[in-house]
């Protein structure tokens, strides 16, 4: 874990060295000015020298001006330093993210992935730029403290040493305790990003339904979790400050009271004793700025654990060695084809399937929910990879091609529509950032989309709210769609994409389809059996198996499943939007 985050500091290596040699050399000066000051007392006060007192006076206005510019160097550096840790720790993790299968980011929930970046990144910038100033400063403070004490006089330091000893015990003790209730509170900050997620993502539906109240108190108990824990956390470490004063003022205590005696027996002098009061602050101050380390590191502790998962997560799809940059044709073929999410899981998702499309070939398949359609089509640009078996596209194994490359000659419209922020001409320019307008109508047109954007304000400088909020459900699959044509696919994939869209429209968009992209593989999954009974061949999955393929009318004759879904959506008056209209 320490090798994966300090492998992040990259250019910022020279700050990151700069702030801790600041921060002694402040201590330095620091731990000058005591001594200093005794000799004005003993040499210069009590002995009614006042040159030796102007010019002890002068060294110790330098030496603090040393102190000061060092200081504002050391929180300089340390801020640079810290800030550009954070930042190349969110490039590392986003960066990592990108190159995940759809496996690997099945392991991590959203929430999840938002609080590591924003959350537990700040946790550990705070932590790394206290770790160059205080955790250089107060060891350094803290053995010179104790290095003069002793230099001075080492009967009365040496009840620094057992104070020392007593509170690293005790600090000890409080981190151990406090860390078990800090990893518990950051795991809940998970929840409770899920549910502000959830809640403004479903805003509609829950003001549809009337839940405020409900989300109100689901996000109340996410929040009242992480109080709790926060609270038991803080509790253990809150003891440090007593116990700290406790030490301070026994300290105070036994020094006063041995100092008088060894004056008055003339074995120490004013001077001396003020100074080693100093030491006696600089000591307990520095383990109060230690403790805080602790507390700061046992929090952080459990956030760069988490973030480390991120960066250090395999993607379980890479290229191979020597990648294949071509892909010949739209042709797919599955050979002895089994998946399985859980490679421990004993049942598979897709079972033995076995079929063969020829390129140009439009495939239609059907299925009831959890037959296993879309991790079909996963498998076909390598979002996932089988279990067993091997799937071929324009005669070669996917796992042959380089990612890329088929992930371009491979077109696939989502199930779920995702939009982004920005124009309807940026959505679009996702499948090619180099099309002109002329080309981004002309798709549009093949996706029944122009319809609409041209009667939009801006048309196609429209602005699209994020996910696509202020454009209906009917709009933004035949956006995505026009979005997948642009990329000129030689496999294109529908993933249910058109059931938002009236009859009519769909009907339009196939035939669109037919004479405009004829030698582009179409795969089409569909709920409606009109979406797909024009197509060369359908294919019935059951349960992750194949149960037939054939034409409509063969189907018709000899697939029960396939008869009985027809027979339901035809029994009655057909479909209410035939004619038109638009969900």
């Amino acid at each position: 874990m320490l090798k994966t985050l300090m492998g992040q500091i990259k250019e910022f290596k020279a700050d990151s060295i700069k702030t801790p040699l600041f921060m002694i050399l402040e201590v330095l000066m620091e731990t000058l000015i005591p001594l200093l000051m005794a000799s004005i007392i003993d040499d210069g006060v009590e002995a009614g020298n006042m040159q030796h007192i102007y010019k002890v006076g002068l060294c110790m206005i330098g030496a603090a001006a040393v102190g000061l510019f060092a200081g504002i160097m050391g929180g300089k550096y340390g801020a640079r330093a810290s800030a550009g840790f954070a930042k190349n720790l969110r490039e590392a993790m986003y960066s990592n993210i990108q190159t995940f299968s759809f496996s690997n980011i099945d392991k991590f929930s959203t929430a999840g992935l938002v609080t590591r970046m924003t959350t537990d990144v700040t946790n550990l910038q705070n932590a790394y730029q206290m770790i160059l100033r205080m955790c250089t400063r107060a060891p350094a403070s803290l053995l010179c403290a104790m290095a003069m004490a002793f230099f001075i006089n080492a009967k009365i330091a040496s009840i620094y040493l057992i104070a020392v000893i007593f509170l690293g015990g005790i600090l000890l003790f409080m981190m151990r305790k406090a860390m078990k209730y800090f990893n518990e509170a950051f795991q809940k900050y998970d929840d409770l990003n899920a549910s502000v997620q959830e809640n403004i993502t479903a805003q509609r539906v829950v003001k549809a339904y009337v839940r405020e109240d409900y989300e109100t108190d689901k996000f109340h108990k996410a929040s009242n979790n992480i109080y709790r824990m926060f609270v038991k956390a803080e509790s253990v470490v809150v003891l440090n400050m007593p116990v700290m004063q406790f030490t301070v003022y026994a300290c105070i205590l036994g020094i006063s009271w041995l100092g008088a005696k060894m004056i008055i027996g003339s074995s120490l002098t004013t001077g001396e004793l003020m100074s080693l009061l100093t030491y006696c602050m600089n000591i307990l101050m520095s383990l109060m700025m230690l403790s805080m380390i602790f507390v700061m590191v046992t929090m952080s502790a459990a956030s760069a654990k988490r973030i480390c998962e991120v960066i250090e997560e395999k993607a379980e799809i890479t290229n191979p060695e020597n990648p294949d940059f071509n892909v010949p044709d739209g042709s797919i073929r599955f050979e002895n084809v089994t998946f399985r999410y859980n490679k421990n899981s004993e049942k598979p998702i897709l079972d033995n399937i076995n079929l063969d499309i020829k390129s140009g070939e439009t495939i239609g398949i059907l299925g009831g929910t959890g037959s296993s359609k879309t991790s079909l089509v996963n498998l076909i640009s390598r979002l996932y990879d089988v279990s067993e078996g091997a799937v071929y596209v324009g005669g070669k194994d996917v796992r042959s091609y380089d990612m890329e490359t088929l992930r371009n000659e491979v077109a696939v419209v989502l199930q779920k529509n995702v939009l982004f922020s920005g124009t309807i001409l940026e959505n679009l320019r996702w499948g090619d950032e180099n099309a002109t307008e002329e080309e981004c109508k002309r798709v549009c047109r093949l996706a029944c989309a122009d319809e609409f954007i041209e009667k939009m304000p801006d048309k196609y400088n429209t602005y699209i709210e994020q996910g696509g909020s202020n454009v209906s459900g009917g709009q933004k699959q035949r956006l995505c769609i026009a979005r997948a044509l642009l990329k000129k696919p030689k496999i294109l994939i529908l993933d249910d994409s058109t059931s938002a869209v009236d009859t009519a429209t769909d009907s339009r968009i196939r035939k669109a389809f037919a004479s405009e992209i004829p030698g582009t593989t179409k795969i089409i999954i569909a709920q409606r059996i009109s979406s797909i009974q024009d197509a060369d061949r359908i294919i019935v999955l059951d349960n992750g198996r194949m149960d037939a393929i054939g034409t409509h009318e063969e189907l018709l004759k000899n697939n029960d499943i396939y008869r009985e879904v027809y027979e339901a959506q035809t029994s009655g008056s057909g479909d209410f939007d035939e004619n038109g209209g638009e969900a």
